[in-house]
């Protein structure tokens, strides 16, 4: 398995296309699973292959249950297949964007075994707070 590292600064063309981090290109040759980061308001992306492993995690809950129909509703929904074009870019569909508030600038930011796309001042604040958190956790040690 590829891990994701690292933090890029990129521009989003006037289609919507952001390039994919050269470390992390072999790694989707196959295909990427976009979905919404949620809780979080940015995309989270996989390898197909990840994404593949994730979804039948989800889909062990029966869709017979509460839990299992709210799971299917709140996943697979808005994930979407994405290509990288000639160029190394992705095209990220208008209804991510639009969900993400990506604008111009995004930070494509490698979390292990995926990665996540920010617009550029959720991203900032998102970090600041999740290393003032790391911070706390590790003085509590």
């Amino acid at each position: 398995m590829q891990l994701f590292l690292g933090t890029y600064d990129y521009s989003m063309d006037d289609r919507g296309r952001i390039p994919v981090p050269p470390s992390f290109r072999e790694a989707l040759m196959q295909g990427i699973v976009l979905t919404q980061g949620t809780p979080q308001r940015c995309l989270r992306a996989y390898s197909l292959d990840e994404f593949e492993e994730k979804a039948s995690v989800y889909l062990q809950q029966p869709e017979t249950t509460q839990a299992g129909r709210d799971l299917r509703l709140a996943v697979f929904p808005t994930a979407q297949h994405v290509a990288m074009d000639a160029q190394s870019r992705i095209l990220i569909p208008p209804l991510l964007r639009q969900w993400a508030g990506l604008e111009r600038q995004v930070f494509v930011v490698g979390t292990g075994d995926s990665f996540t796309i920010w617009n550029a001042g959720d991203y900032e604040g998102a970090a600041a707070l999740a290393q003032e958190r790391h911070l706390r956790t590790l003085g509590a040690e």
